[in-house]
C-alpha cells in the first residue's frame, strides 16, 4: 500500500515537473535569443518617463526636504505623506502584494478595486500611527496593537494562543539558525493566508462566519508557516547531524504520503529536546491542517506538499563541490518550490479552484526566487549553499553551457509582463519598480565597489541592457515598497526586543542580587532571646526567595529613571520587601487563606505556629517603617509624605485582604474582584512606582499616570496568578495550585473561566501599555516587565 501511495505521488510530482520543465525551456529560449533586452528596453523606455527627467514644480520643493533613511520607519513614513508620495507608495505596495501573494491580475476592475480601498485603509492607519514616540515599533507590530485588532475582530481566543505560539518557538531556535528571520518568515506566513482569507471571504460575509474563519486561518498559518523554520531552515543549518536529517527528511516524507505523523522513536545526542519539541509541534500543526481539509482539497493539499517539499528536498541536496549539474537540475527544482510554496495557501485555506490564480502563482515563483538568491549571495557562498547565483559564479568561466541567472531574472520580468499580465501597464510599472528597488537595496547594503563586482560577474552577455538597468538604479527614484519597509522594521523590532529581554533579564538578575544581599536583618548584641527569635522567623521567611518584583521595580524607577543613588535607596527597597513578606506571612495563615507551602518551602505558621506567625508579620512591618524613617539625604518633609503615603496604602491593603476573605463563598463580580484585586496586588505594584517618584519630586501628573499603569499591571498579574492557580503545579509555582477552588475563594477564573480570563488579564496588559505610552518617561523595563507578567510560569 506504502508503495502504491508512493509511485502515485511520484507520479505527481513528475507531472509538475515536466509543467515546470517546459516553462523554464521557454525562458531558456529567450535568454537565448536575447529577445527579453529589446522587449524590456521599451519597457523601461517607457517605466523611466515617470521615475527619470523633467520635474514638476511640486517635485522641485518636495526634493529641498530631506529624504530620511527608509529604515527609519517613522519618519520615512511622515516624509512620504509630506512630500505627497505616500498613496504611490501604498499602491505599488498593495498592487504588488495582490499580484506576489493573492495571484490577482492588476488589469482586473475587481482587483483594482479592492486595491485602492486596502490603500486608503493602510495610509488612515499610517498616517494615525506616525504620532508614536521615536523608536517604537508600528503600533501593528507591538502586543496590545496586534490584541486591540483582534477585539474589534472577536478573534482574541486565536491571538492569545498565536502569540504564545510565537513565543514558545522563538525559545526553541537553536543559536546556530537566525531567530529574528525564522519568527519574521513565520509571522509573514501567518500574515499572508490571512491576507488570503479575507480576499476570499470578501465584504459581505455575515460577522459570525468572518470571526470563525478569521480564527482558522490564523491557527492555519501558524501551522503551514511551522515549516519554514522547523523544515527549510532547519534541515538548512547546522545544527543537526547528517543521520538526523535523514530521518527527518523521511517522518516528514512519510507524513506527507500517508496523513499520519511517525513517531521519531527514541532520540538521544544534544538535540534530542529539540527534536522532541519540533516534531510534536509539527505533529500537532499537521493534524490541524488535515482535519481543517474540505474532502475535495485534502488531496490537493498533500500532493502540492510533497511536490514542495521533493523539490525543496532535491535542491537541497546539491552541493558546490559538484561541476556537473545541468541547467535543469538547477533551475526545475526551484520553479517548483517556488511556485508550490504560494499555491499550498490556497489549499491550505481550501479556497475554490482558480485556474487563472494558480497559473499566475507558478509563473511567478521563480521571479520571487531568483531576487531572493540574489539578494543572498554572498551569505548562500560562505555556507557553500548552491543556488543559480552561487553555481554560476564557481562555474560559469568553466561551463559555457550553464546559464546566467541575472539573464535568466530579465527574461522572467519580460516573461510576465508581456505573456503572463499581456502587457499590462500598470504591471509593468510595478514589476519594474520591484526589480530596481532590488538592485538600489543591494547597493546600499554591500556598497558601492562590491556591488559593481556583482554586476559586472553577471552582465558581460548584455553590456548595453545592463548600462541602461544601471541609470535607472543610480537615477530612479521612488521605487520602495511597503514590505521591505515592514522586513526591515520588523527585523529591527525583534532584535531590539531580545536585546531588551535580554537587558531586562539581567537587571532583574543583578538587582535581586543585591536586595538578596541587604535584606536579612542582623542581630544586635544584647538583645532579648524572644527579639532574636523573630528575626530568625522574619530572616526565615526573607530567605525564602520570591521574585522580589517590588524592590526591583524600585531600584529600576529610582536609579535608572530618577537618577537616585543604589544606597540613598536601600532603605526603601528593604521596606518594600519587608511588607511583601509581612503581607504573604498574614495571607497564609489558617485563619486566613491556610497555605501550606510558600517558595517552595513550608509556610512560617507550619514551622512554628500561627502566633509566631503573627508576630513576626507585625515585626516586619515595625521594621519597614523604621526603614522609611532612615532615609538619609532628603528632604524630610519629602520622606514624610512618603510614610503618609506608605502607611494609607498599607491600610488599603489590608481592606482588601478583609474584601477577600469577606467573599469566600460568594460569587463576586467582575467589578468587585477589580477592586479586591487592586488593593491586594495593584497597590503593590504602584508603590514600587510612586515610592521613587516622591522621592525624586516627581510631579503630580506623572504620578498619577504611574499610578493607572499600575493599577492595570497589578490586576493583569493578580488573573495570571489566577491561572497559574488553576493551571501550574507546585515544582514551577512554589506553591501548591488549586487552593483558589479550595478555599472557595472567587478569582477571575472562576468567576470569568479560563478563556474569558485570559482575555480580561490582556485587556489590562494593553491599557497598562496605553498608560505607558502617555507618561513623560516610559521606561523599556515596564513594558518587559508587563511581557513577563502575563507569559510567566510562575
Amino acid at each position: 500500500m506504502y508503495e502504491e501511495i508512493t509511485l502515485q505521488a511520484d507520479l505527481c510530482y513528475r507531472l509538475a515537473e515536466r509543467k515546470a520543465a517546459h516553462y523554464f525551456a521557454s525562458l531558456y529560449e529567450q535568454v537565448k535569443e536575447q529577445s527579453y533586452v529589446s522587449a524590456l528596453t521599451k519597457d523601461f523606455q517607457l517605466w523611466k518617463q515617470s521615475h527619470i527627467g523633467s520635474h514638476s514644480l511640486l517635485s522641485f520643493f518636495t526634493t529641498t526636504i530631506r529624504k530620511p533613511d527608509s529604515r527609519d520607519y517613522h519618519n520615512y513614513i511622515r516624509w512620504l505623506n509630506h512630500t505627497g508620495k505616500l498613496d504611490r507608495f501604498l499602491d505599488r505596495s498593495v498592487s504588488y502584494i495582490y499580484m506576489r501573494d493573492l495571484g490577482k491580475s492588476l488589469n482586473d476592475p475587481a482587483a483594482q478595486t479592492r486595491i485602492h480601498q486596502v490603500v486608503a485603509d493602510v495610509k488612515k492607519h499610517l498616517i494615525r500611527s506616525t504620532s508614536a514616540k521615536e523608536g517604537t515599533a508600528p503600533e501593528f507590530m507591538s502586543l496590545a496593537g496586534l490584541y486591540r485588532w483582534a477585539q474589534k475582530e472577536g478573534i482574541e481566543a486565536a491571538i492569545i494562543w498565536v502569540i504564545d505560539k510565537l513565543r514558545t518557538v522563538a525559545a526553541h531556535i537553536p543559536k546556530e539558525m537566525n531567530a529574528e528571520h525564522s519568527v519574521r518568515k513565520l509571522i509573514k506566513i501567518i500574515t499572508g493566508v490571512v491576507l488570503h482569507v479575507i480576499e476570499e471571504m470578501g465584504d459581505h460575509t455575515p460577522p459570525a462566519e468572518r470571526k470563525r474563519r478569521l480564527d482558522e486561518a490564523i491557527r492555519l498559518g501558524y501551522s503551514y508557516g511551522l515549516t519554514y523554520p522547523f523544515i527549510d531552515d532547519l534541515l538548512d543549518s547546522p545544527v543537526l547531524s547528517v543521520r538526523e536529517k535523514e530521518q527527518y527528511g523521511r517522518m516528514i516524507r512519510t507524513a506527507l504520503l500517508t496523513g499520519t505523523v511517525p513517531d521519531p522513536g527514541k532520540t538521544t545526542g544534544p538535540n534530542k529536546e529539540l527534536i522532541r519539541f519540533v516534531h510534536a509541534e509539527l505533529r500537532d500543526a499537521y493534524v490541524y491542517i488535515k482535519r481543517n481539509q474540505l474532502t475535495e482539497t485534502q488531496r490537493l493539499f498533500f500532493e502540492q506538499s510533497y511536490i514542495f517539499f521533493h523539490a525543496q528536498d532535491t535542491d537541497r541536496a546539491k552541493v558546490l563541490a559538484n561541476p556537473n549539474y545541468t541547467n535543469e537540475e538547477l533551475y526545475v527544482p526551484i520553479i517548483l518550490k517556488s511556485a508550490y510554496s504560494r499555491l499550498i495557501v490556497r489549499s491550505v485555506i481550501h479556497a475554490p479552484a482558480d485556474d487563472d490564480i494558480d497559473q499566475r502563482t507558478f509563473y511567478y515563483g521563480i521571479y520571487n526566487q531568483l531576487a531572493d538568491d540574489f539578494a543572498d549571495m554572498f551569505e548562500d557562498m560562505k555556507t557553500g549553499a548552491v543556488t543559480p547565483y552561487t553555481y554560476y559564479l564557481t562555474y560559469g568561466g568553466q561551463r559555457p553551457d550553464l546559464i546566467n541567472p541575472f539573464e535568466l531574472y530579465w527574461a522572467v520580468i519580460s516573461h510576465l509582463i508581456h505573456h503572463v499580465y499581456d502587457d499590462d501597464a500598470k504591471t509593468r510599472e510595478v514589476i519594474l519598480d520591484r526589480a530596481v528597488n532590488g538592485l538600489k537595496r543591494c547597493r546600499q547594503r554591500v556598497g558601492v565597489e562590491q556591488y559593481n563586482e556583482i554586476i559586472a560577474a553577471f552582465t558581460s552577455g548584455m553590456p548595453e541592457f545592463n548600462r541602461m538597468v544601471q541609470q535607472m538604479v543610480k537615477k530612479a527614484d521612488d521605487v520602495d515598497f511597503f514590505d521591505k519597509l515592514l522586513r526591515d522594521r520588523m527585523v529591527t523590532v525583534l532584535k531590539n526586543d531580545r536585546n531588551e529581554k535580554q537587558q531586562f533579564l539581567d537587571t532583574v538578575k543583578s538587582v535581586r542580587q543585591q536586595i538578596n544581599s541587604m535584606l536579612l536583618i542582623p542581630k544586635q548584641d544584647g538583645s532579648p532571646p524572644m527579639k532574636d527569635a523573630l528575626i530568625d522567623s522574619a530572616n526565615y521567611s526573607l530567605e525564602g526567595g520570591g521574585k522580589r518584583l517590588r524592590p526591583i521595580l524600585a531600584w529600576v524607577m529610582g536609579v535608572d529613571e530618577y537618577g537616585l543613588q543604589p544606597a540613598a535607596i536601600a532603605p526603601l527597597l528593604r521596606s518594600l520587601e519587608y511588607m511583601h513578606t509581612a503581607s504573604l506571612i498574614f495571607d497564609d495563615l489558617p485563619s486566613q487563606d491556610n497555605a501550606p507551602v510558600r517558595r517552595g518551602r513550608p509556610t512560617l505558621h507550619e514551622v512554628h505556629d500561627s502566633a509566631t506567625a503573627e508576630l513576626t508579620g507585625l515585626f516586619l512591618i515595625q521594621k519597614a517603617i523604621e526603614e522609611q524613617s532612615s532615609l538619609v539625604g532628603f528632604d524630610a518633609e519629602v520622606v514624610m509624605a512618603l510614610m503618609k503615603y506608605s502607611s494609607q496604602r498599607a491600610g488599603d491593603m489590608c481592606a482588601g485582604q478583609a474584601m477577600d476573605l469577606q467573599s469566600k463563598g460568594t460569587v463576586l463580580t467582575l467589578e468587585q474582584l477589580n477592586s479586591i484585586c487592586y488593593c491586594k496586588t495593584g497597590i503593590a505594584f504602584e508603590a514600587s512606582l510612586v515610592m521613587p517618584a516622591i522621592l525624586a519630586k516627581a510631579d503630580a501628573a506623572e504620578i498619577a499616570g504611574l499610578t493607572k499603569f499600575a493599577y492595570h499591571a497589578g490586576i493583569a498579574f493578580q488573573i495570571k496568578d489566577d491561572l497559574l492557580d488553576a493551571e501550574g503545579d507546585l515544582q514551577v509555582l512554589g506553591k501548591p495550585a488549586g487552593k483558589d477552588v479550595e478555599n472557595n475563594t472567587s478569582t477571575f477564573v472562576t468567576v470569568l473561566g479560563r478563556e474569558s480570563a485570559k482575555k480580561e488579564m490582556w485587556e489590562h496588559y494593553c491599557l497598562a501599555m496605553e498608560e505607558l505610552r502617555k507618561l513623560p518617561r516610559s521606561p523599556v523595563f515596564l513594558k518587559h516587565l508587563l511581557t513577563y507578567i502575563i507569559t510567566r510560569d510562575s
